[in-house]
């Protein structure tokens, strides 16, 4: 695999930076709930609240990934 100007391999940078997006943007989802509930829309907080698990369920299958690769020799040079 080739290895990225980080020291990571790019696959490995890519599922980090997936992952850290998923999570930041979950962070920020509930602030939308919130206000979604503050305007009396139920709806549009129930979208919110199915996007956050969306994006939930990428952080954690990013996490699955990077458990893989770190066992391996695919990781590069800065994980092991």
């Amino acid at each position: 695999m080739a290895t990225g100007e980080t020291g990571f391999d790019d696959v490995t940078y890519d599922l980090i930076s997936v992952q850290y997006h998923a999570l930041k943007a979950g962070h920020d989802y509930g602030q939308y709930v919130r206000d979604a509930d503050n305007a009396g829309r139920q709806d549009i907080a129930d979208f919110f609240r199915r996007v956050m698990e969306e994006d939930s369920g990428r952080a954690k299958q990013c996490h699955e990934f990077l458990k893989e690769l770190s066992g391996s020799e695919e990781s590069g040079p800065a994980v092991s």
